[in-house]
């Protein structure tokens, strides 16, 4: 998973989208809890523009700016809070709730020209929170603080009672609030990612089998035991036929390859995502196929079982072409009307044996049965 230097994001889609949705949740609390806390603030900051303009027009236009960024701020932190926004979805509500609170402030700067000096203040401290607090696409929050930081410094040198002096030190000012705020923000990727990285790593060890990469019995038992939703689920328990006899004739390397040869075939048929291939044993692997039938199963075992048994390996020696066949059990049950509570282990129970029956009639074949 490489990082990209410039942004701290993963350089590849796939896993910046993977580490995204990991975070999703905590990126919506966040985005709820920074808008809301901006969303009171920035409404007590009327009663300076009551102190600086008094009762008048321009105080109430100012007051209806800031309620238009309390209802657009309010009304994403309430749907960060209270709808599962999609990655998209939080990114456009941040943007916007920051578009318009900066678009406040140049409003707010241009009615009280007297104070450019605090305002620059309250900019520097908004682009803290647009590039630290509130969660967005560092390219997004860049964009939007560089923006408006060119805006201010124009009605800054056009409206603002400055010196020379006072507008170069402002404009200096903000420049190193940008690049620390962008360089802070950029680290924060890089750290979270690396983080997201070490946990993925640590992640797979734990869930899958060394050897050949499938889940192994914690991930069956922690992960797949749960009460499914209800609809056909069908389990194929397969198990390599003769194994011992690999092993004890050609090595155990040549058996470890025909282990990851085998997983290989079974990992390339199932639904990514959906479907999921289990080492149950030594050389017994489980798939388990939610929203699949008893028909569907059958098929797939029977691809599974064919385009095994015409594979030929080369041992690792180079001399000898190795085959192997694999007896399969297959179960299906429709759970909305099976009365158990764990339709797997049943289902597991019976694959077992339905695959020992295989092996009893000779092997290379598949044994199935519909649960009632």
């Amino acid at each position: 998973m490489e990082i990209n230097a410039l942004t701290g994001e993963f350089a590849r889609a796939p896993n910046e989208a993977a580490f995204l949705a990991h975070k999703q949740e905590q990126t919506r609390a966040l985005l709820g809890f920074t808008l809301s806390f901006c969303t009171v603030f920035y409404l007590g900051f009327f009663a300076t523009d009551l102190a600086a303009l008094g009762w008048g027009p321009d105080t109430m236009a100012l007051l209806a700016a800031r309620i238009g960024v309390a209802v657009t701020a309010g009304a994403c932190a309430w749907l960060a809070y209270r709808r599962r926004l999609p990655v998209r979805a939080t990114r456009l509500a941040a943007s916007l709730a920051e578009g318009v609170a900066l678009a406040c402030l140049m409003f707010i700067s241009v009615l009280r020209p007297d104070e450019f000096h605090w305002h620059a203040m309250s900019l520097a401290i908004m682009l803290v929170v647009v590039y630290l607090y509130i969660p967005n696409r560092l390219r997004y929050a860049a964009g939007l603080a560089v923006a408006a930081t060119l805006a201010f410094v124009v009605f800054a040198g056009q409206y603002g009672h400055m010196s020379g002096a006072d507008k170069l030190t402002m404009g200096m000012l903000l420049v190193l609030v940008n690049t620390f705020g962008f360089l802070a923000a950029r680290r924060f990727n890089q750290v979270s990612r690396a983080e997201f990285r070490s946990w993925s790593v640590l992640k797979h060890a734990a869930e899958r089998d060394h050897l050949t990469g499938c889940f192994n019995r914690r991930y069956l038992h922690e992960q797949l035991m749960g009460v499914p939703d209800a609809g056909s689920l069908t389990v194929l328990l397969c198990d390599i036929d003769h194994f011992k006899h690999i092993n004890d004739t050609h090595g155990h390397g040549d058996g470890d390859m025909v282990l990851r040869s085998f997983a290989r075939i079974l990992q390339a048929a199932i639904r990514d995502g959906v479907d999921s291939v289990v080492r149950y044993g030594g050389e017994e692997f489980l798939i388990v196929l939610p929203g699949t039938d008893l028909a569907g199963g059958l098929h797939l075992a029977e691809r599974l079982r064919a385009t095994f048994a015409g594979a030929a390996l080369i041992s690792q020696d180079g001399a000898t072409a190795l085959r192997a066949t694999a007896s399969f059990g297959v179960a299906a049950v429709d759970r909305t009307a099976l009365a158990s509570d764990a339709p797997l282990r049943r289902l597991i129970a019976a694959a077992d044996a339905l695959m020992y029956q295989a092996k009893r009639n000779g092997r290379d074949r598949i044994e199935s049965l519909q649960l009632a």
